[in-house]
């Protein structure tokens, strides 16, 4: 169990929109490191901290020497069991350690192919953790070499597919663009309405993975409508929209929803208060805003669509 007695608010000072957070999931072999190791290399180029913490079913050690490789980034690797069940309170004592020995701008956990990404994201909903990470959100991962040759979807695969807030499509340049419609569709019966990115080689913006939010203009600039490189066919853009005081929650909903956003974030002043705004296709959440949060950001949400 995790000891309480380490847990001090003085030792770090909590993000005013918390740590994000990414649990990469999916079946073996669908390119979860290799998802990995590019949001490594792009969060360096922007200067962001990154912390990982890498579960291997097995004792190799692989993902170990893989990730040790990258600079500006602090690795972790829990071994010989599963993080959503057997290692849920080394986890979580990790990821506290992480946090107030190394102060990352963003953190991700990577699942053993055979672990369930809901059960592990529950971790981040726990004492003391919760205090100080921000949005949490589970990525999975899909071969789409493995769907159409009908490998291994059954059981496992279709269980991480239905709990993710985010698909990947990879591998797509190892199949035809029939192939990838038909993997869509079968996505979508097994996670209906899931936004569903595509890549090859693991290549996704990390703006999309963890969206920016309007405080950070010294690294991103999202006041204007920019494009976001694109690494397949797909084309992104990033806007800044703003919000004025008074809407009604539900109004404010149904207006993002409309966006057909892959991801919003943000903070808005409602007639019911001031909400942090957090977004993964049409789920639009309203939560609680943390207390020492600057008033520049009320207002502003960024949304990132496809174009």
């Amino acid at each position: 169990m995790f000891d309480q007695s380490l847990e001090s608010s003085s030792l770090q000072p909590v993000p005013s929109i918390g740590v994000p957070a990414l649990v990469v999931s999916g079946f073996l072999g669908a390119g979860k490191t290799t998802l990995i190791r590019h949001l490594l290399h792009e969060a360096q180029a922007c200067g962001y901290r990154m912390a990982v913490v890498s579960n291997e079913f097995g004792e190799l050690g692989i993902d170990k020497a893989i990730f040790g490789q990258e600079s500006n980034a602090h690795y972790v690797e829990l071994e010989g069991g599963c993080v959503c069940c057997q290692l849920s309170n080394e986890l979580l004592t990790t990821l506290h350690d992480l946090w107030k020995l190394h102060n990352p701008d963003r953190i991700i956990v990577e699942t053993s192919g055979v672990a369930l990404p809901f059960e592990t994201l529950v971790t981040f909903w726990r004492e003391p953790v919760v205090h100080w990470v921000g949005e949490a959100l589970a990525v999975v991962v899909v071969n789409a070499e493995q769907f159409v040759e009908g490998r291994d979807i059954e059981g496992t695969t279709e269980q991480q597919i239905s709990s993710a807030d985010l698909l990947v499509v990879n591998k797509i340049d190892l199949v035809t663009e029939k192939a990838v419609r038909r993997v869509e569709s079968m996505l979508a019966d097994m996670a209906p309405g899931t936004p569903i990115l595509h890549s090859v080689n693991g290549k996704v913006d990390s703006a999309i993975l963890f969206p920016p939010h309007p405080d950070d203009e010294g690294r991103l600039n999202v006041r204007k409508k920019r494009d976001i490189i694109p690494h397949t066919h797909e084309q992104f853009v990033a806007e800044e929209i703003i919000i004025k005081s008074g809407i009604s929650k539900d109004s404010l909903i149904l207006q993002l929803q409309k966006l057909i956003a892959l991801r919003v974030k943000g903070v808005v002043r409602t007639s019911e208060g001031i909400w942090l705004v957090q977004g993964v296709g049409s789920r639009i959440q309203l939560v609680s805003p943390p207390r020492d949060l600057p008033k520049n950001l009320i207002g502003r949400i960024v949304a990132i669509r496809r174009i």
